[in-house]
């Protein structure tokens, strides 16, 4: 079979069948193209996106600033490695840490890559700065995280499906509750080494769970207390996904470690990156860490892209003003419905919580009707369904996509 040869959906999902790894189980549609918030199957059926890429393609798909920088880039230096300097990760370097205000980035190419770095300087900070004994050092994390699926990642998830015969596990990690202050306080309270609290500040695979009002504000002020690292995990939730830049800036919180990824390249190329000011990022040496792929010219031309594009279009405001319009529409219907519990969160990450049990397939079924009706999203913990659409839609985009939506559901009622 010719690489450009023209296969229909069928024939695609039999090839990823016979020679593919199983560890996805995708909506049944083949997509080919993509432009703005929509994209093509391989049979030309237009759909809108409300999904994009697990929010890693906020500027929308094939943003054409984007892609000129990466094809530009692409034509003169691709990698070098960082056994040599190039003339575009300083550039980007500079960048990205005027944007966020952090003194110092480390760029990564993955976000579970980027969560693994994380913990690696948390701990080693915690060594060299905080005198906590060698191996020692403690996180904590929250039930029902979604950081990643590596070994170290899974061995603090709960997540039955992504733990089970992958052990043994990484020790070194306390789980408390989500949204839950006094859990936090009681836990650095009784333990001297605390190195850091990792925390999404909504929790996005687990269904869009918003915590409470001011939770964020006060963990990160029981963290400074305890001389403990807040280290948030914004792959998801940032680069204006939420209705601001970052997801903590709705409550003003300037965490100690940032981690980015997905919209950092706008979903045109593997980019991530760990943001710290240099008391912390300070204690990383030569060859305590490192990637043949991180920082690369082409991720440091992408990513200055992408950033440029957020603030230029003003996707932060637009994520802020659609999300409330996409809330309160989806809310009318739900006044009469006996199918979806409510809606919930911010920007343009939102979720509806269908009126079944996790192990019902009426989620599943609600999206594959959706597919039919041209718009496509996917269930998460079996009875949420989330819609993150690319942040460039527009109002009449958003307000088709509800009566799609809503129409959809009715067929359920």
């Amino acid at each position: 079979m010719a690489v450009l040869e023209n296969i229909s959906s069928q024939e695609a999902m039999d090839l990823e069948n016979k020679y593919g790894a199983h560890n996805y189980h995708p909506l049944p549609v083949v997509l080919s193209r993509g432009e703005g918030v929509h994209v093509w199957d391989v049979e030309g059926k237009q759909y809108y996106d409300f999904l994009s890429a697990y929010s890693a393609v906020n500027q929308g798909h094939c943003h054409p600033k984007i892609v000129n920088a990466m094809t530009a880039q692409a034509q003169t230096l691709s990698l070098t490695s960082r056994a040599f300097y190039n003339d575009m990760l300083g550039k980007y370097e500079k960048y990205a840490t005027e944007y966020f205000g952090f003194d110092k980035l480390l760029p990564m190419n993955t976000g579970a890559e980027a969560v693994e770095t994380a913990l690696k300087l948390c701990r080693k900070w915690a060594y060299e700065k905080k005198g906590i004994d060698e191996n020692e050092a403690e996180i904590i994390v929250c039930k029902n995280n979604f950081h990643g699926r590596t070994t170290t990642i899974i061995s603090f998830s709960n997540d039955p499906v992504a733990r089970k015969n992958f052990g043994p596990f990484t020790k070194g990690f306390i789980k408390i509750d989500y949204d839950n202050l006094q859990a936090l306080e009681d836990t650095l309270e009784s333990n001297e080494n605390i190195a850091g609290f990792l925390v999404e500040p909504i929790q996005g695979e687990a269904g869009v769970y918003v915590p409470h009002e001011g939770y964020l504000k006060a963990a990160r002020a029981l963290c400074e207390k305890h001389n403990v690292l807040f280290i948030a995990d914004e792959v998801q939730t940032g680069i204006a996904r939420t209705g601001r830049l970052l997801a903590v800036d709705h409550e003003n919180v300037k965490p100690d470690v940032l981690i980015l990824g997905k919209a950092l390249s706008g979903g045109a190329y593997p980019v991530s990156a760990v943001l710290a000011n240099n008391a912390i990022m300070n204690v990383i040496k030569p060859g305590n860490h490192g990637s043949t792929f991180g920082g690369n010219p082409i991720a440091a031309a992408v990513a200055m892209a992408a950033l440029d594009v957020v603030k230029e279009e003003r996707l932060a405001q637009n994520a802020q003003e659609l999300g409330e319009l996409f809330r309160s529409e989806i809310n009318k219907y739900i006044a009469d419905s006996n199918i979806v519990q409510l809606v919930r969160g911010k920007g343009l990450l939102n979720a509806i919580v269908i009126d079944e049990d996790e192990e019902s397939d009426t989620a599943w079924n609600i999206c594959m009707k959706l597919r039919d009706n041209g718009l496509l999203a996917k269930p998460t913990h079996g009875n949420i369904i989330r819609f993150a659409p690319p942040l460039v839609m527009t109002k009449d985009q958003l307000l088709d996509c509800v009566n799609i939506i809503t129409k959809t559901l009715k067929e359920f009622e």
